[in-house]
């Protein structure tokens, strides 16, 4: 992404880290993405704000000489989309200009894939975003949180991570900040490199 864009305007980077508000939700594996975007927003000093009109939480701040804007959206994972159309409508964000971040059953626990487009994969916030931007060519950082056969997907999304993964967030986060630090600086190719490249130890 170059520095300006082609109105002259500052170019806009728009984070939307996924999951389900209220402190019940705050540790599960469906939060990743608030976790993610939450630790993103914190380490380059910035601070959420209730922006009720736009149906999530938002922080703004310069980064690399482009204005980024960070939301959680507000409205429970299956809604997703209604946040995020009402933002990109406001600041007129084209879809190549959003990164969305959230959970991936299908992908072992901390393991990241970055794709500059795609299919929801039958994720239920990612298939809302797709719905209301009526578009599947917008970015997504997909966190793996691993799966099971034991537990009903929605039981398994919705429950807490264990001991033993809890250790190794920090970590995952950290590489998750690294992609998007990536993306925003160098673009989506270098971004997916990246992000794609990392395994956990």
């Amino acid at each position: 992404m170059d520095n300006v864009a082609a109105n002259g305007q500052q170019e806009v980077c728009f984070i939307v880290g996924l999951g389900n508000p209220g402190v019940a939700y705050e540790e599960t594996r469906h939060n990743i993405g608030f976790k993610v975007a939450k630790a993103f927003v914190k380490k380059h000093g910035l601070k959420f704000r209730p922006a009720s009109h736009f149906l999530g939480d938002l922080a703004e701040g310069p980064l690399e000489n482009k204005k980024v804007i960070v939301m959680l959206p507000m409205t429970f994972m299956n809604s997703s989309g209604d946040a995020v159309r009402l933002c990109a409508d406001y600041f007129r964000i084209q879809p190549h200009q959003m990164l969305v971040i959230c959970d991936d059953v299908a992908l072992p626990f901390g393991k990241l894939r970055m794709r500059e487009k795609g299919s929801s994969g039958g994720h239920n916030g990612l298939k809302s975003i797709e719905a209301h931007l009526n578009s599947q060519s917008y970015p997504r950082l997909r966190i793996g949180v691993g799966g099971s056969d034991h537990i009903e997907l929605a039981d398994y999304v919705l429950g807490k991570f264990t001991a033993e993964e809890r250790v190794k967030i920090p970590e995952i986060v950290e590489k998750a900040i690294d992609a998007l630090e990536t993306w925003i600086s160098k673009g989506i190719t270098k971004a997916m490199l990246l992000a794609n490249a990392k395994e956990l130890n």
